[in-house]
């Protein structure tokens, strides 16, 4: 069931000199917005978290969850609404204190609290409890199904160092908030940090005592981790050799990449659905007459051959193929029609259309900003003024979390693989520890109970008709506004062998060279 980043090029801060064997220089468009490993449920900041820090369980680069801090996991026979997970024994953090059942229990406390991008995923955690120093139990309202999927990019922290830093609180991003953590890590990953100046450059070095050592390759040394926002600059830099590889190869130049000597382009199929999100509790979008119309605007297969250059896949659904309750059904999406959708509008009141701004980030998806232009233009011919005010995502995402919004660009990952993940966090009244993305005003308390009822539903076949049946109203309300599934393209020197793992992580102790 459960299927599972505007520098000139002589701003650059990595040298043109050949790498080392050991050495990666690594660049995408965005950096990550926080070190702090549970202030932001969010791709690239969890992509780099990932070098210095280890959850219980973690993806591998094909996507399968494997065993990390803890070697085994099982629900207890006994009682199936405890989780037991046995931890790796002799791991130690960064500054060399030893890793324990004390520091599992921080850390999903931790990860709880307010502030916390990760609270969503831990929202039927009652308890967590050690049983002895290598042994910790995890509690649940209710036997529930999702737990391990839920765990990949939850991080452990030392609990003495975030008490002598005073970091026993995770950073409110949302709020403007800093702390000790958000430029300082203490994990137990194979990479350490050395230094970070944000936007710029991140370094750092493998750790020697690294518990994986004798498990994974562990070929690469030290990483240089350089946010590179400009498409052009980004892909000069791997022409001449300055980084060695970039996670989001611009689609326009996927060929000259490709066909260069001693460069190679790999490509996969990524668990992220792109979309944009409209008010639906106030103002013209309210009405889902006004939503259906903006819908069936969006020229998806034209944004499909000319914006992406046909590396998009898309879709009718904000629910990527990988994904527990994806059906070719929901995939299919509207044929783009004006005059069925000015109808729309004229029905609702708006034949004069109206004005509207939409918020996108410049910096986070493929071709994001060239995609909302786009729409932009798509939304002018049914009526639609639309003003496009596009920003780097560090402001782009707190902007529209706080329902500042009417309309705006999202794109969403699902790393437990199922459906539940996207109601949790998008579909469910925005309040307490659910429903911190929903800023669409969208509530329904019927499907809150069921969200919430996924959460220990035990018999799979009752557990998936619920999830359609939330589909279903989801999809009659036009909640949101699909526009495809990603598609993932890394460039990098021909001498390196890493698959592109679905995720968009790269987890550079599984990589090698030639």
């Amino acid at each position: 069931m459960l299927r599972l980043i505007l520098l000139s090029a002589a701003a650059l801060s990595v040298t043109a000199s050949a790498a080392s064997a050991e050495t990666i220089r690594w660049a995408r468009a965005g950096d990550s917005i926080t070190l702090d490993p549970h202030a932001q449920n969010e791709g690239p900041t969890h992509a780099l978290a990932h070098q210095m820090y280890d959850g219980l369980l973690q993806r591998d680069m094909s996507g399968a969850i494997i065993a990390s801090l803890a070697t085994e996991w099982a629900a207890l026979a006994e009682n199936p609404n405890v989780w037991r997970f046995k931890l790796r024994e002799g791991v130690t953090f960064h500054d060399g204190a030893a890793f324990d059942s004390e520091d599992v229990v921080f850390s999903l406390n931790r990860a709880k609290q307010e502030g916390s991008e990760m609270q969503e995923l831990l929202a039927s955690v009652v308890d967590v409890r050690a049983v002895d120093a290598y042994t910790v139990d995890m509690e649940t309202a209710g036997a529930n199904p999702l737990m391990i999927n839920n765990l990949t990019n939850m991080f452990m922290m030392d609990k003495g160092w975030a008490e002598a830093n005073d970091v026993v609180m995770p950073q409110n991003v949302t709020a403007g908030e800093t702390n000790y953590a958000t430029m300082n890590t203490n994990g137990t990953g194979a990479f350490m940090l050395v230094s970070r100046s944000v936007d710029e450059k991140t370094v750092l070095k493998a750790n020697p005592n690294y518990w994986g050592k004798d498990l994974y390759p562990t070929e690469v040394s030290e990483i240089i981790y350089t946010p590179i926002q400009s498409s052009a600059t980004r892909v000069a830099a791997l022409l001449s050799g300055e980084v060695d590889i970039i996670q989001d190869v611009p689609v326009q130049d996927l060929g000259r990449v490709a066909a260069t000597d001693g460069l190679k382009v790999v490509t996969a199929a990524q668990n992220r659905v792109i979309f944009f999100g409209v008010d639906n509790a106030e103002g013209p979008t309210s009405d889902v007459r006004v939503r259906r119309a903006m819908n069936i605007a969006i020229n998806r297969d034209a944004i499909k051959q000319i914006v992406m250059r046909d590396q998009s896949d898309p879709t009718g659904v904000i629910m990527p193929p990988f994904v527990n309750g994806w059906t070719s059904a929901l995939n299919e999406f509207p044929a783009y029609d004006l005059d069925a959708a000015k109808a729309l509008m004229a029905d609702a009141g708006y034949a004069d259309g109206f004005d509207l701004t939409l918020n996108c980030p410049n910096d986070r998806y493929i071709n994001d900003e060239a995609i909302c232009q786009a729409a932009v233009g798509m939304m002018g011919q049914i009526g639609i003024d639309v003003t496009l005010d596009a920003k780097p995502k560090a402001q782009h995402f707190p902007y529209i979390k706080e329902g500042n919004s009417d309309f705006w660009m999202l794109g969403w990952g699902v790393p437990t693989f199922d459906s539940h993940y996207i109601f949790n966090y998008l579909l469910h009244t925005n309040g307490g520890s659910r429903g911190s993305w929903n800023p669409t005003g969208f509530s329904n308390a019927d499907v809150d109970d069921m969200i919430v009822s996924l959460e220990s539903e035990t018999d799979l076949a009752a557990r998936d008709a619920t999830i359609a049946k939330i589909w279903e109203i989801v999809q009659a309300e036009q909640v949101h506004l699909p526009i495809h599934n990603q598609v993932l393209n890394w460039g990098m020197k021909g001498g390196i062998n890493f698959d592109v793992q679905p995720e968009d992580q790269p987890h550079f102790q599984f990589l090698t060279f030639n």
